[in-house]
């Protein structure tokens, strides 16, 4: 009740405040007629929000805001567009090899539909695909996988054949659509001959296959290429320090920085690649590993920034990084909503850290795990993730919209590649993160994070300001 109350409070005052920004009210004339009201509103402020009750997603609000002065009852969020930060990259997914195929397999018309929809009006930019399996393939493979006990230092039998069945042509249909989408290649783990356990689960790379392992990369890089597929960036090892999945291997910060320096880096150098190279990819736990790498001068030269997971740890962590080396590049590349989460609360946190938190620490970009699985969270390699839940959820040649979908839509589609953060305060409820875009709109990404009651507040910008409202736990996106 005290719920409901509150809200019709903030409902009548965001009438008043509109009225009185929008007409002159009823005058009576001097032969005692009324007059109609001139009405002279004009809206400034697009809106959309997403309730964690789904009442709303991404629903456009009817509602105008039109900037004015008038006194307010709520606190402040002041944007300044003259205060920037970092470039921004864009908001994606990961197209996991699982997701290719199961888009592969849909009818063309619905598949079209998909990628038409999070390519193009949601304008999906970044996407981070595994070089080699990920665990959310059906099976573990490498690019140069060879019978046991055999090895292939010169790279001879290296091949993306397995990639061509369904990641490949998914990634060209995707960039027919938008041509500048980025896209970050993460290995999980090398071939398993360049490994002192033989096996796609742990282990660490041979010192003896350090120069044939940045061969692999450069040969990546250079067939994708062939396909009229640009790899943006590489990162070196995905979560070098977790080596319990199906595949993984495990790095230390001396390994990692000793394979840049002396191998990655240079081989790079020698074949004329531009593509990025990006350390860490994993947890917010561990500033310090990244730190001691690019505290290494010889492998800092290689390496244009660090890559951050939030399983453990704070989203802070990027601004420590940030704060011992402000010259190099923060990313976010993954963050997966499960089958035991909750609409409401994947919402609320994952635009709270992974949206707001990640931008406000000077990433580049936001990415969420997992583009698709089916209804029983397939695809996986034997060993991989169970409950991982895709942006959508695809079985046969349907297709429903799951949490993540909305949690980068809210910012995908209104911050395009190319748009700068800049200065937005927060309050209390509300979380924020401002952006000023190519085309000079403005873009306030907001959560309430009340748990219990919903929260006015004022979007304050060159001295006016427009009063907007968010359900607990609900999220909005404003444009001017």
């Amino acid at each position: 009740m005290k719920k409901l109350t509150q809200m019709k409070t903030i409902q009548l005052f965001l009438l008043v405040s509109a009225s009185c920004f929008c007409c002159v009210c009823n005058k009576k004339s001097e032969g005692g007629n009324t007059q109609p009201p001139v009405v002279n509103a004009v809206n400034e402020v697009d809106q959309w929000v997403t309730y964690g009750d789904q009442s709303q997603l991404l629903q456009k609000k009817t509602e105008v805001l039109s900037f004015g002065t008038a006194a307010s009852i709520y606190n402040n969020i002041d944007v300044d567009s003259a205060q920037t930060y970092q470039a921004i990259d864009g908001f994606g997914y990961t197209l996991t090899g699982g997701s290719a195929y199961l888009i592969s397999n849909m009818n063309a018309s619905q598949s079209s539909a998909l990628l038409n929809e999070t390519f193009g009006t949601n304008n999906v930019s970044y996407l981070r695909i595994s070089i080699g399996a990920s665990d959310l393939d059906a099976t573990v493979f490498s690019y140069d996988d060879m019978p046991a006990g055999q090895t292939d230092p010169t790279l001879a039998n290296f091949s993306l054949s397995k990639d061509d069945q369904y990641l490949i042509p998914v990634l060209k249909q995707i960039l027919t659509i938008n041509p500048n989408v980025k896209i970050l290649g993460s290995p999980w783990s090398p071939p398993v001959w360049m490994k002192d356990n033989g096996n796609s689960i742990g282990g660490t790379l041979l010192p003896q296959y350090y120069g044939a392992y940045a061969q692999y990369f450069v040969k990546y890089i250079q067939q994708m290429k062939a396909k009229g597929i640009t790899i943006d960036a590489v990162t070196v090892q995905n979560e070098p320090q977790h080596g319990g999945n199906n595949p993984s291997m495990v790095l230390s910060a001396a390994q990692e920085a000793d394979f840049v320096k002396n191998n990655l880096g240079p081989a790079f150098q020698a074949a004329g690649i531009t593509t990025k190279i990006i350390v860490w990819d994993h947890n917010c736990d561990n500033a310090n590993y990244p730190i001691t790498i690019l505290n290494d001068a010889a492998a800092k030269v290689f390496v244009n920034g660090s890559a951050f997971h939030l399983y453990a740890g704070d989203v802070s962590a990027l601004s420590a990084v940030h704060n011992a080396h402000p010259d190099r590049a923060l990313y976010f590349t993954e963050q997966w909503t499960g089958a035991s989460g909750t609409f409401d609360g994947d919402l609320k946190w994952h635009v709270k850290n992974v949206i707001i938190g990640t931008m406000r620490n000077w990433s580049r970009n936001a990415l969420e795990w997992n583009l698709a699985n089916d209804p029983s969270y397939n695809p996986h390699t034997p060993g991989g993730c169970t409950e991982c839940k895709g942006a959508y959820t695809i079985s046969g040649s349907s297709y429903t919209r799951n949490v993540s979908y909305y949690i980068i839509a809210h910012a995908s589609r209104f911050v395009p590649q190319g748009s700068v953060r800049i200065a937005s305060s927060e309050t209390a409820d509300i979380s924020t993160a401002a952006f000023l875009t190519p085309a000079g709109k403005k873009v306030l990404i907001a959560v309430n994070n009340n748990a219990a009651n919903a929260v006015g507040f004022n979007i304050k910008f060159k001295g006016k300001w427009v009063t907007a409202s968010l359900n607990s736990g609900g999220v909005g996106t404003y444009v001017w």
